[in-house]
């Protein structure tokens, strides 16, 4: 079976990404489909209506749901050769843009907005870094001279980072990607696979309750104003 774990700012597009995928390839795969999200999620509910295919969904609560997804991703591999698919999609819920929920044997596959701004790619950190493609979607709504800036934006966070640039609700521009998914070695050994790089930490003294406002009232893990442009070094 092959996995592909989608991720990717809210509102970027990733369903829409899915949903095109899931469309061209369900004639000659068996797909199943996982959701991580935070409160709700109603994605797996309208793949399955539409197409019949099995799916599921993750909503982490309290707990960061990148986090959340490392904890249940060996069920869900399980759960899918169980349904007997050979194609597990995972649609992370990705909201921090610091978590990298890309895994060993998996396709890594993040999607970008082209009108979220030229900047965005700079301030995605491992979620961009670990990744195999970037999907670039809303093309249609920005000029040339925007997908050329946001193209080197891309560059300049992971130069060897293959992008394919979509109308995702349109489905043009997605026969690299549904070939990459579909070219991409299956799963050799589930108990095997890794995270592709170190997630942050889970747990501070915010985590566990403490509600005052200041470093000073916190320890294990804290930041001043002065430590600000040293949040993220790389993995």
């Amino acid at each position: 079976m092959r996995l592909a774990v989608i991720a990717g700012p809210p509102s970027a597009g990733k369903t829409a990404v899915v949903r095109q995928t899931v469309r061209t390839l369900t004639d000659r795969h068996r797909i199943a489909y996982l959701k991580i999200d935070v409160v709700r999620a109603f994605e797996d509910e309208e793949l399955a209506a539409e197409f019949g295919i099995p799916t599921r969904k993750v909503c982490s609560g309290d707990l960061c749901p990148d986090h959340a997804g490392v904890m249940v991703m060996r069920d869900a591999v399980a759960w899918a050769e169980e349904e007997g698919a050979d194609l597990l999609l995972v649609e992370s819920a990705g909201l921090c843009l610091r978590c990298s929920p890309y895994t060993t044997q998996a396709l890594g596959i993040v999607v970008l907005s082209a009108v979220s701004g030229t900047n965005t790619p700079l301030k995605m950190a491992a979620m961009l870094a670990h990744a195999d493609v970037a999907v670039v979607t809303r093309i249609d709504l920005v000029s040339q001279a925007e997908k050329e800036v946001f193209r080197e934006r891309i560059r300049e966070v992971n130069p060897n980072l293959d992008i394919v640039e979509t109308n995702a609700v349109q489905g043009t521009g997605m026969r690299y990607l549904l070939r990459a998914i579909e070219d991409h070695p299956a799963i050799a050994d589930p108990d095997t696979v890794v995270l592709r790089g170190a997630p942050p930490l889970g747990v501070c003294t915010v985590c566990i309750g403490k509600t005052e406002i200041g470093w000073q009232h916190h320890f294990g893990v804290v930041r001043r104003l002065e430590d600000a442009d040293y949040l993220f070094r790389g993995d």
